[in-house]
């Protein structure tokens, strides 16, 4: 299975403080939908981290984020696995195909794959 980034998803409802203090660092606003912004090293692009009031339309904030090159094949590893599927994989309408699952720690893991 191919991953194309990690990211860790902190959840606040101080996004653009976050986005301050972390653009001390570098990291630069590359997406910002109002409730997840994420922020992005210019020079390691998938370098990033996402602050999040709270997710859209899943029952909770995740963890942390994996994007896979197949999220289907993601999901039936991990429902096969008899791994929680905390979210179901559905489509979303911001471009993405993702499902959360919990991992042994009780940590939510929203995997996604871009459209």
């Amino acid at each position: 299975m191919t991953i194309r980034r990690i990211v860790p998803n902190i959840q606040s409802d101080a996004l653009e403080e976050n986005a301050a203090f972390y653009g001390l660092l570098g990291l630069e606003k590359v997406m910002d939908h109002g409730w997840i912004m994420t922020l992005a090293s210019p020079s390691a692009p998938t370098a990033q981290v996402s602050v999040m009031t709270g997710d859209k339309t899943a029952p909770v904030t995740p963890d942390m984020s994996i994007e896979v090159e197949d999220v289907d094949a993601a999901y039936a590893a991990m429902r096969d696995g008899g791994a929680e599927i905390v979210h179901p994989l559905q489509d979303e309408e911001w471009g993405v195909r993702r499902f959360f699952v919990r991992d042994p720690d009780g940590r939510v893991v929203n995997v996604l794959g871009h459209r």
